[in-house]
């Protein structure tokens, strides 16, 4: 998982779960707010930096985006082009908000999601 990251399913919605690099999180803290659509910080989104856990349903149309694509190495959604950063923020494209961040908790090596 550290190295690709999973997809599990949630309420019939795919979940996205990606470990980030030290190098990966200090991108997406330097990344300017006025760069963002539905600007976030990405330390406010995640209860944990390391993980990357959003739920795969694209904001624009509802499809699924291709983890580790696009041009922010996040998420791509091909149906219309809309391009999410690696904590899931819409940085290019048609989508109006960011991926939504499921509720989530880790109980020591499991991260449970609800």
């Amino acid at each position: 998982i550290r190295d690709i990251g999973m997809t599990v399913m949630w309420q019939g919605k795919p979940v996205f779960i990606r470990h980030r690099t030290a190098e990966e999180i200090a991108e997406l803290n330097e990344t300017s707010m006025g760069d963002l659509r539905d600007p976030q910080q990405d330390v406010d989104r995640f209860v944990d930096q390391d993980w990357t856990i959003v739920v795969g349903i694209c904001t624009h149309m509802g499809c699924v985006p291709i983890s580790h694509a696009g041009d922010f190495n996040g998420y791509y959604c091909p149906c219309h082009s809309s391009h999410y950063d690696i904590g899931g923020r819409i940085r290019k494209g048609p989508a109006p908000e960011n991926l939504m961040v499921p509720n989530h908790v880790f109980q020591d090596d499991i991260v449970v999601v609800g």
